[in-house]
């Protein structure tokens, strides 16, 4: 079927192959976008957001890469595209604003060179003309002083100004798709504002379809106009804005609207975070992914244990939730959760075993395969700097112990 949104994502699946296994990063997302829609997608760490950005952009490379689905931009399909193809609409047609711009602009350019660089790459002008250009665009995005400015380099910039800088990069060739991952991460409150604010108003001056990822549904509740909410690698939720903060219908959902302060009323209890750890994606739990973590699992006879929920309609059309729980369930235990109120029907969350044959939680599952990644990383490391046991420089052993033969201060404690 021919696609008929700007942007249509079908059925996104990326794995890579490492030596522990398969780690299935993005495994079936789905997703539309309209041009001067915003789409927020929210999730924990490790849920799959930016891998989800990267295979956007074809940012996602590696003999270790297995890429399946299909990603339909205007109407032309990145996937099977070459990738002089797609290295051409990668600026011109879709730009992406990364995490850390001090660790995305290079510190041996200045920012006016970088910014002229990448307006150049696309359009035939000469340098003058550039140069022009890249001093109008810090100057619209916020930049004081930008004909100075345009010749400093990265660190001579704080951090809102360089963030503002990398949206100046992005938007130097009016691309029609805009992707801002963590666009607010490690910016103070005030600056968060400024950028959110700069992000909108030039949305709005260029028409352009935004996916803002991020793990703050502040952020999303002020920009988007649909949320896609991923958990695992998976689609847990997806629907418009004003359907998930109003009638959420996922349980992990609720966990993050839970765990969240509220400004409509006086709190008068703790907020409840989510119990336990999101697990490895080299051993995803068997059927719905978020079971172990679940206060709620005993009202589906354990089909949340063995059967993988499908996206299905909540109430509202377009607004789906892979949750084995009936919609008359859910919509009754978040009118309780949503007023302060746990359901009867809670329960303390599983910490059985959900790998074959184990008998290990999800936290030592991932506990685990980080240990495995530290222990092949120290075998690779040069002799000098092979761990050899012990706690780290500078920290105590639980009970303020230390290893036999240690006093405190050798063992680093008290440096």
């Amino acid at each position: 079927m021919p696609p008929t949104a700007m942007l249509e994502v079908r059925d996104l699946r990326i794995h890579f192959q490492t030596d522990d296994g398969l780690v299935k990063s993005v495994d079936g997302v789905s997703f539309t976008l309209e041009r001067g829609q915003t789409l927020g997608i929210v999730g924990e760490s490790g849920s799959g957001k930016s891998v989800t950005s990267l295979g956007i952009m074809g940012l996602n490379s590696g003999k270790n890469l297995i890429l399946n689905g299909e990603i339909w931009l205007d109407g032309e399909e990145l996937i099977s595209a070459p990738a002089g193809r797609v290295r051409q609409l990668r600026g011109s047609k879709m730009a992406m604003i990364f995490q850390d711009p001090l660790s995305s602009l290079h510190p041996y350019y200045t920012v006016g060179n970088q910014i002229i660089e990448a307006y150049r790459l696309h359009n035939d002008v000469s340098r003058q003309v550039a140069r022009k250009h890249a001093i109008d665009l810090l100057g619209r995005v916020g930049i004081p002083q930008p004909t100075v400015r345009v010749d400093d380099y990265p660190h001579q910039f704080s951090g809102g100004m360089r963030q503002r800088a990398m949206i100046a990069m992005a938007l130097s060739c009016d691309p029609e798709l805009l992707i801002a991952d963590e666009p607010t991460t490690a910016l103070d409150v005030t600056v968060q504002a400024q950028i959110l604010d700069l992000i909108s108003g030039l949305q709005e001056e260029f028409g352009s379809a935004v996916i803002v990822i991020t793990h703050d549904l502040g952020v999303v509740a002020e920009l988007s106009d649909d949320i896609l909410v991923m958990y695992s690698g998976r689609v847990a939720e997806y629907g418009a804005a004003e359907d998930i903060f109003a009638r959420p219908g996922h349980p992990y959902t609720w966990g993050l609207l839970g765990s969240m302060p509220r400004m409509d009323r006086a709190r008068t209890e703790r907020l409840l975070p989510i119990p336990g750890t999101p697990p490895s994606l080299i051993r995803v739990p068997a059927g719905c992914p978020f079971h172990p973590r679940c206060s709620f699992t005993g009202m589906t006879g354990g089909r949340c244990d063995t059967e993988v929920p499908p996206l299905r309609e909540v109430v509202t059309l377009g607004h789906q939730a892979a949750c084995h729980l009936t919609a008359e369930d859910r919509g009754r235990l978040w009118g309780q959760l949503s007023v302060g109120v746990v359901p009867k029907e809670a329960h303390a969350p599983a910490e059985t075993a959900f790998a074959p044959g184990g008998g290990e939680t999800a936290s030592e599952e991932r506990m685990a395969d980080e240990a495995a990644l530290a222990e092949r990383a120290s075998e690779e490391a040069p002799p000098d700097q092979k761990r050899t046991g012990g706690p780290l420089p500078g920290l105590m052993l639980p009970d303020d112990t230390v290893p036999d033969g240690e006093t405190p201060s050798s063992s680093g404690a008290d440096s």
